[in-house]
């Protein structure tokens, strides 16, 4: 028995070798796409990618892979695993229940479609063209209507999508997190818009040479623990971070010569979500669990790195100095502190990934609601720039003045990524949770970060979240970090803390 057994696991991990070895090009080539590919390139290359995604995706749901989890989900079989194993044939379990559903054809036809999409996204960026992109959005809904009808679902059609990316996860539990969430933030934001105190933040649009924005990204991504000897930050035009393997997890961020904190902002969002794949433990290199656990964890690392730490007042009292040597004339006359609180300023936003950490969730929210009636068909792609805008005013009192800086500013949907948005609302709430506990396990986290001394906290989110990897699953991370299920009040109770010292309410 345990010779067959040894047998059957080396084989196993040899076929998840093969498929992985494939996922890994196809993301190299991905990256390249995203970041500077030649422009009459883009359909070659997206054949490429089609061709070794069905390559991947025949090993993944073939009748050797079929056969290998038949075996191993025996109960004298399963009782024998390691614990590495049987997460591992967990996670295959996933992926060949639900791709096994899909056939070849119509899977390689969606990734040809999706990797086109995200290069015609850019072009209908650039020239506010929603037309050009409508048809290939159009197609991209359609199959994803179909992949819910072969997936099946419960309840909500919407939650099918969901479970893609935080499973367990649904419509009925979101609504009721947004309704709580909604309920605090709502008269936050009209507390703040009510005092008379609000900070200055004009001086950070004056212009900032990008050379030195690139600088100044670099430094803290290296203080933050970012390994560039497994890395490296480029430019795009909608920040991303490509994990192909931890000895090569790349950022991107975008640079903006007249606003200073988009780039740095988005260098340290990403470089959290670096720092989570680069820190998972050797013993899982791989494997499927080689991975973040799931998007909403993976975005409480971006967020917490972007937010917790980047807009904390004891992050700028050690590198405002720094960023004041790179532009001495811009900064010469503000003091960390107005630095601070301009950084801080709450004001509806365009522009969901420039929003203050007030009002972001109220951009998720939107794009939440819009996504449910697309899924549920209420409502069309025709009508998307329309509904935008409504729900901006309906959310935001600010409407857009045009589809670049509305519906279509983000490359989600291009991709394909439905169900995607709201883990950036959990991975807000996750991270606010995660506060509330490392701050009673560091003692003087304010301090370590006034020091400069950010690995130190890096080393704790490693220990207790990053090696795990997909080991184990979000629920259990969550438990195990906080002591608790994922709880809203903590979200809401940081920003009434810091906000109501910010604007003296």
């Amino acid at each position: 028995m345990i010779g067959e057994l040894n047998d059957m696991k080396n084989g196993f991990f040899e076929l998840i070798k093969r498929i992985r070895y494939y996922n890994d090009a196809i993301a190299v080539l991905n990256w390249d796409l995203n970041t500077g590919a030649p422009r009459k390139g883009v359909f070659q290359r997206a054949e490429v990618i089609g061709m070794l995604s069905a390559e991947a995706f025949k090993l993944s749901t073939s009748d050797e892979m079929g056969d290998y989890l038949t075996y191993f989900d025996e109960t004298d079989v399963s009782s024998k695993l390691d614990a590495i194993t049987k997460a591992t044939v967990r996670e295959c379990r996933k992926e060949y229940d639900k791709y096994k559903k899909i056939p070849e054809k119509m899977y390689k036809e969606y990734v040809i479609l999706t990797s086109e999409a995200e290069s015609l996204w850019k072009d209908a960026k650039k020239d506010n063209d929603f037309e050009l992109f409508k048809p290939y959005l159009e197609s991209i809904v359609d199959y994803n209507l179909q992949f819910i009808e072969l997936w099946g679902y419960k309840g909500n059609k919407y939650n099918t999508l969901l479970d893609l990316y935080e499973p367990g996860m649904t419509v009925e539990k979101l609504d009721a997190i947004f309704s709580e969430l909604r309920s605090r933030i709502v008269p936050l934001v009209a507390k703040i818009k009510e005092s008379v105190y609000q900070p200055e933040d004009q001086f950070l649009n004056q212009y900032f040479d990008i050379k030195k924005q690139e600088e100044f990204g670099l430094y803290i991504l290296d203080r933050m623990g970012y390994d560039f000897d497994a890395g490296r930050l480029d430019e795009t035009e909608h920040p991303f971070t490509t994990g192909i393997n931890p000895g090569d997890v790349r950022v991107t961020t975008h640079y903006y010569p007249n606003d200073l904190m988009s780039s740095v902002m988005s260098s340290m969002h990403e470089g959290g979500h670096a720092l989570y794949e680069q820190n998972i433990s050797p013993d899982l290199y791989g494997t499927p669990l080689c991975d973040g656990t799931s998007m909403g964890l993976h975005e409480s690392q971006s967020r917490f790195w972007e937010n917790i730490i980047g807009r904390s007042r004891s992050f700028w009292q050690k590198y405002y100095g720094n960023l004041q040597t790179l532009f001495p004339e811009q900064l010469k006359d503000i003091s960390s502190e107005d630095f601070y609180k301009a950084i801080n300023k709450v004001e509806p936003s365009l522009i969901r990934i420039e929003a203050d950490e007030v009002t972001y969730n109220l951009h998720i929210m939107i794009r939440y609601e819009i996504e449910k009636a697309l899924i549920n068909g209420e409502i069309r792609v025709a009508d998307l720039p329309k509904v935008w805008n409504e729900k901006m005013k309906e959310y935001l009192g600010a409407v857009p003045p045009n589809n670049t800086k509305g519906v279509l500013q983000d490359v989600h949907w291009s991709g394909g990524s439905f169900g995607y948005f709201p883990s950036y609302t959990l991975g807000n709430i996750y991270s606010a949770q995660i506060y509330n506990t490392v701050r009673k396990e560091i003692n003087d986290f304010d301090e370590i970060i006034k020091r400069g001394e950010l690995t130190k906290i890096k080393d704790w989110l490693t220990e207790k979240i990053y090696k795990h990897g997909k080991l184990l699953e979000p629920a259990e991370i969550i438990m195990q970090v906080t002591g608790e299920e994922i709880n809203p009040g903590y979200l809401v109770d940081y920003l009434e803390n810091k906000y109501k010292d910010i604007y003296k309410l």
